[in-house]
């Protein structure tokens, strides 16, 4: 698969594709039915991606005219380096998709736009049950040794 795969960056005329992905990825954490995003959300974020002023941007995965992928991907400050954190938020491909390559190749795309405008490092978290993710994803990186604690305010 990955000889007929294309990463670019998003589009406006992706969001018929899109979507299907993003409601997969949220799906995936639990984020449906009931605890489905607010629609509201999913349109903020479409948007962002086509903000000049907004850090978030958008790479997808495309294999014979079809999007099979997506990662979306924002870069913030830091107090502990002059140049900026890529933080990879999201990665999802279709059923068909995994295990062939796509997940890793939408890794190296977010890694080529961080090298692009100079941020040193890529860095992204997972769910502790996600142990097919986690398979590759120690291939590509390595993990930190950090745990992510939170609340909501």
């Amino acid at each position: 698969m990955t000889d007929k795969l294309h990463i670019r960056p998003i589009a406006r005329t992706d969001y018929e594709q899109w979507l299907p992905l993003w409601d997969g990825y949220n799906a995936f954490y639990g984020r449906s039915g009931e605890t489905a995003l607010d629609p509201a959300i999913t349109a903020m974020t479409w948007s962002r991606f086509f903000d000049a002023y907004e850090p978030v941007h958008a790479l997808v995965a495309e294999s014979e005219g079809r999007l099979i992928g997506l990662t979306h991907y924002l870069f913030h400050r830091s107090t502990t380096m002059i140049q900026p954190n890529c933080y990879l938020q999201d990665l999802f491909t279709n059923a068909e998709a995994r295990g062939k390559g796509v997940g890793r190749a939408l890794i190296e795309g977010v890694y080529e736009a961080a090298r692009a405008v100079g941020a040193p490092r890529v860095y992204w978290m997972t769910h502790e049950t996600n142990e097919t993710a986690m398979t590759l994803y120690d291939k590509v990186a390595e993990k930190s040794g950090f745990l992510v604690y939170r609340k909501a305010v």
